[in-house]
């Protein structure tokens, strides 16, 4: 007897849609840095720390200096 192999159809992928405007940041934060003159060592110190720290302390940093849009 002969078995029947089953057939695989493929679906077709979803069209995307050309966007031409600039979206906004994630979360709606926009955060400017211009015209700072802070070097990362005035911001994170000098001995060496974990990412998780610098998360902490950049927006420490960005909160005390009202770089934020919010």
């Amino acid at each position: 007897m002969a078995v029947k192999k089953k057939t695989i159809t493929k679906k077709a992928a979803p069209k995307k849609k050309a966007t031409k405007t600039k979206k906004p940041a994630f979360g709606g934060y926009a955060i400017n840095f211009a015209g700072r003159k802070e070097t990362v060592e005035q911001v994170f110190g000098k001995k060496p720390i974990a990412p998780s720290e610098m998360t902490k302390k950049i927006w420490a940093f960005v909160k005390s200096n009202s770089l934020s849009n919010r």
